[in-house]
């Protein structure tokens, strides 16, 4: 495992431990987090930890194509129960994302330093946001980088029921209209994987995230 200096440098991924570690150290500078996710990597800690930088093998991702839309949610995104928006209130989404209760969890990894480090992002049109509205009110969106052709998916949230699948379908569709290849979702779990994303290998995700495919 590498300890970054002040360098503007990442290990090859192929270099990741078996839990998929590229290294740790390092800053949340707009140009390093580019840097990372040009690379294939992300950060990924707790409070209070060092900066972890992860690339894992496989990877949880979404051909667009793939998306699963069940009749239920076709039935609401067509009742326009709601507004959905993208980057109009993106600390919104992000803090959302932070405060909420997940199962199995007993803090966030969305640190303040995460926050004020994406809201820069956001403020170069790095980072995107997607929000959800009812009543006036934010009830759920996403928030991820977005390299182009690929979206990284970073944390969704949703205080009413769908929400945050409101989200995530209304993403894909914009995607999906603007020629994007894929959709990075990073680690499994049985939430993505209902949706339709699924588990490639590293190499694979790395030829797609460079254009080589």
């Amino acid at each position: 495992m590498v300890q970054l200096s002040d360098a503007l440098v990442f290990p090859n991924v192929n270099t990741a431990n078996r839990d998929g570690i590229v290294a740790i150290g390092g800053d949340l500078s707009a140009a390093r987090l580019q840097l990372a996710y040009q690379s294939g990597i992300f950060p990924w800690f707790e409070q209070g930890d060092p900066i972890i930088w992860w690339s894992p093998n496989p990877r949880m991702v979404l051909f667009l194509d793939e998306v699963r839309v069940t009749k239920s949610m076709r039935n609401i995104l067509n009742r326009q129960e709601f507004k959905v928006t993208f980057n109009q209130d993106f600390l919104g989404v992000i803090s959302n994302c932070q405060r909420i209760k997940r199962d199995g969890q007993n803090g966030t990894w969305i640190t303040n330093d995460m926050i004020d480090a994406y809201c820069n992002l956001h403020q170069l049109g790095i980072a995107q946001s997607v929000e959800v509205w009812q009543n006036d009110q934010l009830v759920g969106g996403l928030y991820g980088v977005d390299m182009g052709h690929v979206f990284c998916g970073e944390s969704m949230f949703s205080k009413v029921s769908n929400a945050s699948k409101v989200a995530f379908i209304s993403l894909v569709h914009h995607l999906k209209s603007n020629q994007y290849q894929l959709l990075d979702c990073q680690v499994y779990n049985p939430h993505l994987e209902s949706l339709g994303c699924r588990e490639i290998e590293r190499n694979d995700f790395m030829k797609i995230l460079r254009n080589e495919v």
